[in-house]
């Protein structure tokens, strides 16, 4: 995966309040989460900030990365694990990371795509895909930018499942009946076939007749 720096402050103030205040200056509440627990059981957290522009091309880009956490000096390695947006304005309100640590698998969103002219189109079906990204588990350094599914065999009316893929080091963490693309019929495709199948069973008719005829 490609490596992303950003920039934060830690800070001490949360709240709602608090985050609104910083949101009018600019900055974007965050929070990093580690393996670490408290006494209580309870995940240990940083809570820091960091200016919009710093985040930017790392929540509007499709690609997925390693992130180089600086708060004030103290570097951790990361992925970001949630968004969260304004559900009128759409702007970001709040960033949560996950800290990785080396020998401890991960899990991440992995952009899908599909290679090859699948059988189905060239025979005038149309593909659909079912999702965009699959969830994976693996150690960060096995996690690809992108999970390549090879759709060339894929034939009129066929689908590919979870179930039937597989990524070198990597556990797909889907169910594996779930439905990842499909070839469907078209009606134009459909009718075709059924205009042959009338032709074919009405030249086969007079032959029939032939036959009960001759005995």
């Amino acid at each position: 995966m490609k490596e992303f720096s950003l920039k934060g402050t830690k800070r001490n103030e949360v709240g709602k309040k608090s985050s609104r205040e910083l949101r009018k200056q600019g900055l974007i509440p965050c929070v990093i989460y580690g393996l670490k627990k408290d006494d209580e059981g309870k995940t240990l957290s940083t809570n820091f900030t960091v200016p919009f522009e710093g985040l930017r091309k790392l929540i509007y880009s499709p690609e997925i990365f390693v992130v180089n956490v600086d708060l004030d000096g103290v570097k951790t390695k990361a992925v970001m694990r949630e968004i969260q947006f304004h559900p009128v304005s759409d702007t970001v309100l709040h960033v949560d990371f996950y800290e990785i640590t080396e020998g401890r698998p991960i899990t991440m969103s992995v952009p899908v795509v599909y290679d090859g002219h699948a059988q189905g189109v060239r025979a005038g079906g149309v593909f659909y895909s079912h999702i965009r990204s699959l969830k994976v588990l693996g150690q960060y350094q096995d996690i690809p930018e992108k999970l390549h599914i090879d759709i060339t065999n894929l034939g009129l009316d066929k689908h590919i499942k979870i179930g039937d893929l597989s990524f070198d080091k990597l556990e797909l963490m889907a169910p594996k009946q779930a439905l990842v693309c499909t070839v469907r019929i078209t009606r134009a495709v459909d009718a075709a076939s059924a205009t042959v199948s009338g032709e074919a069973a009405a030249e086969a008719a007079p032959a029939e007749e032939d036959k009960e005829a001759a005995k």
